[in-house]
């Protein structure tokens, strides 16, 4: 009886090592991996619903952005001309009755060669003008309330020497120098 006793408490004890075999070997591996699909599977769901919800704004987005470019042309923003000669001879006009206007002395104008950038040409004038600090402040002025929009850049500004009087003094002219550059846009025109 104490052999059969053991036999059978070995053949129990080999079951259960046999199923715990079974269990860890391929159950566990397969469990794992449903588990790592699942979670798999719920990513690339959301994933998916995340992008039918953008691809579903998709029109209300196009409608959107045609809105903001046709404000964004009424507004005048760039030089509507279609050459750079035409556009500089514009700026230059700009920049001479702003300048008249504001009481300056306009020394000169010269057109710069344009530059493309970012798929905008950059149209440049050089501008030399004398006048009092007030007529430079108006001219600048005049430049940020133009539309198109104008851009300053490379500003120099040299007081005018002024005259001597008769104790051998300099006397302030009061009047300034001014040498600049008026920085426009318009779009490349692509053909």
């Amino acid at each position: 009886m104490n052999k059969t006793f053991y036999q059978r408490w070995l053949a129990v004890g080999l079951l259960f090592l046999v199923l715990l075999l079974f269990v860890l070997g391929i159950a566990t591996p397969l469990i794992s991996a449903g588990l790592a699909y699942h979670e798999e599977k719920t990513d690339l769901l959301f994933r998916l619903q995340r992008q039918q919800k953008i691809a579903a704004r998709k029109d209300s987005v196009a409608q959107n952005l045609e809105t903001i470019k046709s404000q964004f042309q009424e507004q005048a923003y760039f030089t509507q001309r279609d050459t750079e000669a035409l556009a500089s001879a514009d700026l230059q006009n700009i920049v001479k009755t702003a300048v008249t206007d504001a009481g300056g002395q306009l020394t000169s104008t010269q057109g710069l060669p344009g530059k493309i950038e970012d798929g905008f040409n950059r149209v440049a004038v050089r501008v030399r003008m004398t006048g009092n600090i007030e007529t430079l402040r108006s001219v600048l002025r005049s430049f940020a309330a133009n539309v198109p929009i104008l851009i300053i850049d490379q500003i120099d500004i040299t007081p005018v020497r002024g005259l001597r009087n008769r104790a051998s003094k300099i006397e302030a002219s009061g009047q300034l120098n001014v040498s600049f550059q008026v920085v426009s846009f318009m779009r490349v025109i692509k053909q």
